[in-house]
């Protein structure tokens, strides 16, 4: 007997080609690469860039619009929207400045990706899996610090992708890669430790999150991202708080 959820259907497979487009423009949208206001590839474009059919381009940009990335001007082409300044819940990643402002998004991204590790552990697809380790490994590699940090998010992104719940990647999206703390401080230098060391610890944290939502142990990959995160948000905190405790004289 054949494995029904092991031959795709069509209609499966085009959602699929679909999700991982909408990342793969978000990921443009969201870095800068294609900037608020620039008129996306036409429809062909899109198609013969990314070797997919115009019904999942179609369904891709149906997507982006629904997410407030994108609007779509009849006759004329589909142009990326300030999704900063869009209506309902927006989050400002400009507003995010003091060491304080960092630490709060920490706790904010631990209520919101602890759940959503556990879902992709759910629900992933093969597809979502190498998804997420290719951006691992571009992490695991990266040099360059915006390298860095592109890989950091495009793995957090990818994961909240997994879920299938739109939600997780709108608010992901909202944040962009300045949700990262290392887009904001040295976080290595401000905890007083070796960069290689504290990279190699990140890399070990990524690496575990990684192998529960693998072997779709939701409740593992739970625990390995709250330990992630929480990692983190108290290696901020006793900085400072020994700043507070410190402070430096001009």
């Amino acid at each position: 007997m054949i494995d029904s959820d092991a031959v795709p259907s069509p209609r499966r497979k085009r959602q699929s080609f679909a999700k991982t487009l909408v990342a793969e423009l978000t990921r443009q949208i969201t870095e800068g690469v294609i900037k608020c206001g620039e008129k996306l590839p036409t429809e062909t474009q899109i198609m013969g860039a990314y070797n997919v059919s115009r019904t999942v381009v179609r369904e891709a940009l149906s997507r982006l619009q629904a997410s407030g990335l994108v609007e779509t001007r009849q006759g004329v082409g589909t142009f990326v929207l300030d999704h900063r300044n869009t209506h309902g819940l927006r989050i400002d990643p400009a507003t995010i400045i003091t060491l304080r402002d960092v630490i709060d998004v920490l706790e904010f991204r631990t209520s919101l990706e602890v759940e959503a590790a556990g879902l992709a552990a759910s629900r992933r697809n093969g597809e979502d899996l190498v998804s997420m380790r290719e951006a691992l490994d571009a992490f695991n590699q990266a040099v360059v610090k915006s390298n860095v940090v592109a890989s950091d998010f495009r793995f957090h992104y990818q994961i909240a992708l997994a879920t299938g719940n739109r939600y997780y990647t709108d608010i992901l999206s909202q944040f962009g890669p300045g949700m990262l703390p290392r887009t904001r401080v040295d976080s290595a230098k401000l905890v007083h430790s070796d960069p290689e060391q504290y990279q190699a610890r990140l890399i070990g944290e990524h690496e575990g999150i990684y192998e529960a939502i693998a072997r779709q142990d939701a409740d593992s990959a739970r625990a390995a991202m709250r330990l992630h995160l929480t990692n983190s948000r108290e290696r901020l905190r006793k900085a400072h708080d020994q700043a507070e405790q410190f402070p430096v004289k001009p």
